[in-house]
């Protein structure tokens, strides 16, 4: 039997929710996840066709159940992902509820949350775990005569494929991963330059025959605690076997310093020079996406929660899972979200089980 009690209300369910009620039910409490797509995976779906990731399989999976029992060493591709995460969502025994968009979360006199959907549903919850990813925000900078120009400009979070812009003249903002995969990808078919602030940094994928993660995993690089990380990382570092860095040596990429403005048919360089260009993509990261808490009074101005560690400073049952650095260099990854989502659902239990009773599993459900 179990003990009826409110439960724990997950919004969202990609890697974060799922790692998220996993811990949850280790806790012996209720968690229900609210999944705004039609399946709980998350973004991995609407992401550029050939995103692979960039830690190797045996390096990438949800406590509780490997990746596959394929070559364990590779980078598994993003339908790869997809395709885990429903797994790993079968494989949990957790009330999913799918295209369900939670809307807003307010305060309850005497204790929980109401959480509101826009099918009009009013759940009572006991805690919330706002595991609901950037994807849904991407940051996209506004420049000086951006409205006016005629070319196109987007997001990479709405980039899929090479083929449209076969030909073209291309500017792709960002030095990053995903700037430097995607512009590489684009440079087989266009004429490509990376603007940056900075000079790309590369690290190497491999270092001594070995997957830089095997020596994250090793050394503990990956669980160093976020204020030593802010530290130590001033800039974006890009992986690489050295395709990319040949790439731009021998000159099918370029990079130059970031452009200051746009005309009506290209960009200004910063020595004063126009340039017809056919397209800009901006590959400059994303924000958490978060506006549904913004009733609690959980957000900063500009969005930003306030948290220490993923947990609430604002509301004692409300945590936070997959935000970039909230504990680690891998916190919002499916290597490292795991370890953060045991830290917050500890603390979440702890304040629940304060208030009221906590959910009994049978133990055939456990998993």
């Amino acid at each position: 039997m179990t003990t009826s009690t409110e439960p724990v209300i997950i919004v969202g369910g990609g890697q974060s929710g799922l790692a998220a009620a996993h811990a949850a039910l280790s806790a012996n409490l209720r968690p229900v996840i609210l999944e705004a797509g039609a399946e709980p995976v998350g973004s991995w779906p609407g992401y550029y066709d050939s995103l692979t990731l960039f830690s190797p399989a045996r390096y990438s999976a949800l406590p509780g159940l490997a990746f596959d029992d394929a070559d364990p060493d590779r980078h598994p591709t993003r339908d790869e992902v997809t395709g885990y995460l429903r797994r790993y969502a079968g494989s949990i025994d957790a009330d999913i509820r799918t295209n369900v968009l939670v809307t807003a979360v307010h305060p309850r006199p005497g204790g929980g949350h109401l959480v509101h959907t826009s099918a009009g549903e009013e759940i009572a919850a006991a805690g919330i775990v706002a595991a609901s990813g950037t994807f849904g925000n991407p940051h996209l900078p506004a420049l000086p005569g951006q409205d006016g120009y005629a070319g196109e400009v987007r997001h990479v979070a709405h980039y899929r494929r090479p083929e449209p812009y076969a030909g073209k003249r291309v500017v792709v903002v960002g030095a990053g991963n995903s700037a430097v995969q995607v512009a590489h990808e684009l440079a087989s078919r266009a004429r490509v330059t990376l603007a940056t602030r900075s000079p790309i940094k590369f690290v190497p994928q491999r270092i001594g025959g070995r997957d830089l993660h095997h020596w994250l995993h090793v050394t503990g690089a990956d669980r160093l605690p976020r204020a030593v990380l802010l530290r130590v990382i001033r800039h974006a570092a890009v992986l690489d076997t050295g395709a990319y860095r040949d790439a731009l040596t021998c000159g099918l990429l370029t990079r130059r310093d970031m452009f200051t403005a746009f005309t009506q048919e290209g960009i200004v360089w910063p020595d004063g020079t126009s340039e017809r260009v056919d397209a800009v993509i901006f590959a400059t990261g994303y924000r958490p996406n978060l506006d549904y808490l913004a009733p609690l009074g959980a957000l900063a101005p500009g969005g930003m929660p306030h948290h220490a560690h993923g947990i609430s400073t604002i509301h004692p049952a409300l945590v936070y899972l997959g935000l970039e650095f909230q504990r680690s260099f891998a916190s919002n990854t499916l290597r490292g979200v795991g370890r953060d989502a045991a830290h917050v659902i500890t603390a979440l239990a702890a304040t629940v089980s304060r208030g009221r009773p906590r959910f009994t599993r049978r133990a055939s459900a456990a998993r």
